[in-house]
């Protein structure tokens, strides 16, 4: 389990998780009309790619990540019924609570999902950046790609985005 720091530790996702990350998600994107509820959430669970923040031993953070097709992306509004196989790995969703932002936590998960996809084989990280974020993303290297169109469940001003594994 790599540690950020000693204050912060990364784990893998467990099932005793999903009241904390529902209500991470529900905190950070219900007012904006992005939140997803628990059953889409779940079902944007793949084993070894999606990860928890721990901080005095509670969850602090996560990041949902998926295989799945590049160049289109779930659509929030409705749970995922089949898994994919591809070499692209969707970066889904990524929340810090509030309390612990502006710390440089969210770079830092995709910094260890980028070492997780070399370690698995995928080829590519994809991502929808929503409220504007595609600035952020890019200072990280990822590009942005105006040309594919989005569910309408992402609300104006999200960017789909992708980063080479490389």
């Amino acid at each position: 389990m790599p540690l950020l720091d000693t204050e912060f530790l990364v784990r893998p996702l467990a099932e005793r998780d999903w009241d904390t990350i529902v209500a991470l998600e529900a905190g950070a994107y219900a007012r904006d009309g992005l939140s997803e509820g628990r059953a889409a959430l779940k079902s944007r669970h793949a084993p070894g790619t999606c990860f928890v923040l721990e901080h005095e031993g509670r969850v602090g953070g996560y990041l949902l990540a998926l295989p799945y097709p590049p160049f289109s992306c779930p659509d929030l509004s409705r749970a995922e019924e089949l898994g994919f196989d591809s070499r692209n790995l969707h970066a889904h969703d990524l929340v810090i609570a509030e309390e612990l932002r502006g710390r440089g936590l969210g770079p830092a998960l995709l910094t260890h999902l980028l070492h997780a996809a070399r370690e698995l084989g995928f080829e590519r990280i994809s991502m929808v950046a929503v409220r504007g974020a595609d600035v952020l993303w890019a200072r990280l290297g990822y590009r942005p790609h105006p040309e594919v169109e989005l569910p309408a469940s992402y609300g104006a001003n999200a960017m789909y985005m992708s980063l080479e594994v490389g």
